[in-house]
């Protein structure tokens, strides 16, 4: 098992990683957000990435998802971790909560969704009922148990566009859905993790109510302070993962129908 962590919004490096390396590597797809940067946290080895650039400049519609995943797994990465900053829509999903969701909807458009857009590539359709890998989901609760931080269990991301914050109307239609948080880097990262059978779950935290679910308009001082609090606890989940069981190590997440899982 060779873990990714990729880091979002108020993650842009993790300071207990003792690094012993840095590329950034071209994939067929260019080259990704940041520099992969590669060195062992809490005695694991482990693949990081910044998703949004160093420096985050980098918004939501403008990441490359694919060459990020490509370089992964070029890297050999085999599970990741996709760390997010999300709105919260539900009454349980309250600003500062951590939360692991078991369940997305995708709102994003124009965005390169896929590895296989036909030609050399070929036409294949993988399963994506169930979009993050139960194994290191389970993995990421263990974690949090062990750091002694409570992770809400479960939930569904809805992922819109950005870089925008939504309307009020968007997110009655949202909840109307069935979504419980919103974030704009849920998706496509989480398909072309699942073409490219890398394992994949998401560490969401929530740094604020979502549009028209507390008074007044969203305060970025409050998502920045909420961000600062909740990536501490991340943080703490992370040097966590030295708990995680064996078992994960031998999931792999997802299988194409066309028995071909990779780009």
């Amino acid at each position: 098992m060779r873990l990714a962590v990729i880091g979002g919004s108020g993650l842009g490096r993790l300071e207990a990683l003792d690094i012993t390396g840095r590329f950034r590597p071209e994939t067929p797809y260019g080259k990704p957000s940041a520099p992969l940067v590669v060195g062992r946290l809490a005695g694991r080895e482990l693949v990081f990435l910044a998703r949004h650039g160093e420096g985050h400049t980098l918004p939501p519609h403008r990441i490359n998802y694919r060459a990020n995943i490509a370089a992964l797994r070029q890297a050999g990465v085999s599970h990741v971790i996709a760390v997010a900053a999300v709105g919260g829509i539900t009454p349980a999903m309250a600003p500062g909560t951590l939360v692991v969701p078991d369940q997305l909807i995708d709102y994003t458009y124009g965005r390169e969704h896929t590895f296989f857009e036909g030609g050399e590539s070929g036409v294949t359709h993988v399963d994506f009922t169930y979009p993050y890998s139960e194994d290191l989901r389970r993995c990421l609760l263990t974690a949090g148990a062990a750091a002694g931080v409570d992770i809400v269990e479960g939930g569904c991301y809805g992922c819109t566009q950005g870089p925008r914050l939504e309307t009020a109307a968007e997110i009655a239609r949202m909840e109307r859905d069935g979504c419980d948080l919103v974030g704009m880097t849920g998706m496509p990262e989480a398909a072309l993790a699942r073409e490219a059978g890398l394992a994949y779950a998401c560490l969401a935290v929530v740094v604020n109510w979502a549009a028209g679910k507390a008074e007044g308009i969203v305060s970025m001082a409050e998502i920045e302070a909420n961000l600062a609090r909740g990536m501490a606890k991340v943080k703490r989940v992370l040097l966590g993962l030295g708990s995680i069981s064996a078992n994960a190590a031998t999931s792999r997440s997802g299988s194409s129908l066309s028995g071909e899982s990779s780009p």
